[in-house]
C-alpha cells in the first residue's frame, strides 16, 4: 500500500486522519491495517487531545475494496474479518473524542468506520448506507452491532435488509449523523468541534468515554461499577487537583488542565 492512502495531519492538538485513495477511497486491507496502527499510535500520544476522521476529495469512503475482497474464500475471510473488526475497533477505542467528518459516499465499510466515531458531522450532499446485502453478503466490520446500538434495531434492520441509501437529512432524523453542514464547511466544523478539547482534562474524558461505551454493553449494576472505578481513579490525577482548586478559588470553567 502507498502509505499516503491514509495520512495524518496535525491542527494544533487535533489529529486529522484523511482517507486518500481516489476516486472513492475504497478501504483496502492495507488501509484497514494502517487505520488500526494509526489508532493505536494516537491513543498513546499525549499531545493529541481529539481526532477527526475524514476523506480527501468528494467522498469519505464508498466501502471496502470489493475487487480485493472478491478474491477471498471462506477460510481466508474467516481470518481477515477478525482483523478488519480489530482495526475498526481500535478507532472506536481511541481514548479521546473522535469525530467523523463524512462527505459524498459513506457506504458499507465507510459507514462502519464512521460508526466508530463519537460524533458524526455530515456534509449536506452526503449519502450513507450499508448496501452489503446487494452483494449477497452482510456488514462485517461492525455494522450489525454498532448501527442498531446507535439508531435502534428496527431502523438498522431496514437499512441493512434493503441496502438502501439515505441522504444527509434523513440520516440526521434517524440519528445516524449528529449534524449536517454545508459541504464546504465540513472539515472546518469538525476540527472546531475537536479543538474544544485541546485543553481538557484528558484522563477524565478517557474514563468518561470508557464508562459510556463499556457500560452500554453490560447491565446497569456493572455499568455503575465501571463508572465508580473511573470516578475514584481520577482522584489520583493532577487535573483533578487543578480543577477542584480552580473551582474553589475562581469558580467553574477557569481551570487550566495539564493532561496529567
Amino acid at each position: 500500500m502507498n502509505r499516503a492512502d491514509v495520512v495524518v495531519e496535525r491542527v494544533g492538538r487535533v489529529a486529522v486522519i484523511r482517507l486518500d485513495r481516489p476516486p472513492v477511497n475504497a478501504l483496502s486491507m492495507a488501509m484497514q491495517d494502517r487505520l488500526g496502527e494509526i489508532a493505536h499510535d494516537l491513543s498513546a500520544d499525549a499531545g493529541v487531545r481529539a481526532v477527526v476522521v475524514t476523506g480527501n476529495g468528494k467522498n469519505f469512503a464508498a466501502g471496502v475494496d470489493i475487487k480485493e475482497m472478491s478474491q477471498l474464500g471462506v477460510t481466508q475471510m474467516s481470518s481477515r474479518v477478525k482483523v478488519m473488526q480489530e482495526c475498526f475497533t481500535a478507532v472506536a477505542k481511541i481514548g479521546k473524542p473522535v469525530v467523523a467528518a463524512v462527505n459524498g459516499y459513506v457506504l458499507g465499510g465507510g459507514c462502519e468506520l464512521a460508526l466508530c466515531a463519537d460524533r458524526r458531522i455530515a456534509g449536506e450532499s452526503t449519502t450513507l448506507g450499508q448496501p452489503e446485502i446487494l452483494l449477497g453478503i452482510m456488514p462485517g466490520a461492525g455494522g450489525t452491532q454498532r448501527l442498531p446500538r446507535l439508531i435502534g434495531s428496527s431502523a438498522a434492520k431496514d437499512l441493512i435488509f434493503t441496502g438502501r441509501r439515505v441522504h444527509a437529512q434523513e440520516a440526521l432524523a434517524l440519528g445516524l449523523v449528529d449534524e449536517v453542514v454545508p459541504d464546504a464547511e465540513l472539515v472546518d466544523r469538525a476540527v472546531a468541534w475537536a479543538a474544544q478539547f485541546e485543553n481538557s482534562p484528558s484522563w477524565a474524558i478517557s474514563w468518561a468515554k470508557e464508562s459510556i461505551d463499556t457500560g452500554l454493553e453490560t447491565d446497569l449494576d456493572n455499568g455503575l461499577t465501571i463508572e465508580a472505578t473511573g470516578f475514584a481513579s481520577l482522584f489520583g490525577t493532577e487535573d483533578r487537583r487543578i480543577g477542584m482548586k480552580s473551582f474553589l478559588e475562581s469558580g467553574p470553567g477557569k481551570a487550566v488542565f495539564r493532561g496529567r
